[in-house]
């Protein structure tokens, strides 16, 4: 079956997505590479092992969310197109909209459960695209996890692709919750490694029970990956020592 079959049987009807065009992907790209030019003199990022992300297969990425920026910054490590998630009024302008779709972004419904939201993710998964999600939902503050949602382990489980831990250090003292503008710092993004979820047969249910315990497993892994960062940045002095290129 195509992808773009899986897709519209994923998502049936205006909800599908198709496999992007060339042109559509050499547009982001080209955006791609204005961001990072005009971010990195700002936030001098740094990536460390960002080798274990997939370089064949969708997946979802789930950073650690404590700033506006957080986007912009997983944008410039992922060499591929992602696909992330927009608060759905970003959308009501047309224009803005526009741009937004071109850039991979699709809308969400904030505060409430958006099922939609969640089959836009699964069908970008199916046309072979990486989806960003942020387990923790909106943005949090602090060196602490805050309770995830199961969003990411059930878009993984009903997709069958893995779940890509990122921590984030630096975002938040660069831009925190309430800031108007962002400010010089230092940020790192510390990429863990690839968390499978258990096969499920065709057309199965996703239990509940397999939802809870990859969440499980996704928190352990970013708190890990987040302390890694926290350290690296020098936000934590007595944790890990160095690793990783800049």
């Amino acid at each position: 079956m195509s992808a773009e079959a899986v897709a519209s049987e994923t998502l049936p009807g205006s909800l599908a997505l198709a496999v992007p065009s060339r042109a559509e992907l050499r547009w982001y790209m080209v955006a791609r590479a204005i961001l990072y030019a005009f971010t990195w003199p700002m936030w001098r990022f740094r990536f460390v092992g960002r080798e274990n992300l997939p370089q064949t297969t969708p997946y979802v990425l789930a950073p650690v969310h404590r700033s506006y920026i957080d986007t912009a910054l997983v944008g410039c490590m992922v060499p591929r197109r992602v696909r992330f998630m927009a608060k759905s009024g970003v959308f009501e302008n047309p224009l803005v909209a526009r741009l937004f779709r071109s850039l991979g972004g699709f809308p969400v419904r904030r505060g409430v459960p958006d099922r939609e939201a969640l089959r836009r993710a699964e069908a970008a998964i199916a046309v072979g695209e990486p989806v960003v999600l942020y387990p923790e939902g909106g943005r949090r503050s602090g060196p602490k996890l805050a309770e995830l949602m199961d969003g990411p382990a059930f878009v993984a489980l009903r997709s069958g692709v893995p779940i890509v831990p990122v921590g984030i250090a630096g975002s938040e003292e660069a831009m925190p919750v309430g800031a108007r503008w962002p400010r010089p710092g230092r940020v790192v993004m510390v990429v863990g490694r690839p968390i499978w979820p258990p096969p499920l047969a065709p057309g199965a249910r996703v239990p509940r029970s397999a939802v809870a315990e990859l969440t499980g497993r996704l928190r352990e892994a970013l708190q890990a990956a987040f302390d890694e960062a926290r350290a690296l940045a020098g936000l934590d002095r007595d944790a890990s020592t160095d690793r990783g290129q800049p």
